[in-house]
């Protein structure tokens, strides 16, 4: 998404609300309880949420910042947190230049704060743990993702999953202490010693479709729209099915 509007100075703390049965398609107010860097961009903020519905991995909510004067601000992030029954979610944002939104919640958020949100939303992009996932992702596109990771980790699951990353830098890497033998990273500028550097390219690509599991793979890939596009082809070229990629773009 692309965020323009130079935001007020602040963001009031919206009251509680009350929520409904439909939890998922009300407004209700959550708690950020902690916020933690991830880069020097990007962050992770856990939110208390009153009634959470549950997620399914690859879902996305929709966030609410209300500013003193009445001027409303919504955007989608999605949920970086596995699904569990804590009442909490996580998300993680870039802090992008010019943003109300991410702005408030890099410079000025704190624990204690109250936002608004509604979820969780869409099913088009969410794995549920039932299928091979060959997932692909830059930048902050990692973040569904590795939902989608933390969920398999965490139900010890065996359906095979693959991870291929890509970011300009190990600086720029979000949660790269988390990954293990799923994930590969690709460094488009700088690259630790021994990795090469440039862009994703078939070389990344076709051996995780030759693995090819019981069932062949469900892609899915996130990122900018040139990343989307760029991954995609990557992909069909390697013979992976048009009907079989899922893809999640922003920009």
């Amino acid at each position: 998404m692309t965020e323009t509007f130079t935001p007020p100075t602040r963001f009031a703390v919206p009251g509680r609300i009350e929520v409904s049965a439909q939890a998922a398609t009300s407004w209700q107010t959550a708690t950020i309880t902690e916020i933690r860097p991830e880069t020097p961009r990007a962050a992770t903020v856990r939110l208390a949420v009153p009634v959470w519905a549950g997620h399914v991995p690859g879902q996305h909510l929709m966030l609410r910042l209300t500013a003193e004067d009445g001027y409303a601000a919504q955007r989608h992030y999605s949920i970086a947190s596995a699904p569990d029954d804590s009442g909490h979610i996580e998300l993680t944002l870039d802090h992008v230049a010019g943003g109300e939104v991410s702005g408030w919640f890099h410079t000025v958020a704190r624990p204690g704060d109250r936002v608004e949100v509604r979820g969780p939303l869409s099913g088009f992009f969410a794995w549920p743990g039932d299928r091979p996932a060959l997932l692909i992702g830059a930048g902050s596109g990692v973040v569904p993702l590795m939902s989608m990771v933390r969920h398999h980790r965490a139900r010890g699951l065996d359906v095979p999953l693959r991870l291929l990353v890509s970011a300009r830098s190990p600086e720029e890497l979000i949660y790269a202490r988390e990954y293990g033998a799923e994930t590969t990273p690709v460094f488009t500028r700088s690259a630790p010693t021994g990795l090469p550097v440039g862009r994703m390219s078939a070389a990344h690509v076709a051996p995780l479709l030759a693995e090819r599991p019981p069932g062949g793979w469900e892609a899915y890939v996130c990122g900018s729209n040139g990343f989307a596009e760029h991954a995609s082809r990557l992909l069909v070229a390697a013979g992976q099915p048009v009907d079989r990629i899922r893809i999640e773009r922003f920009g």
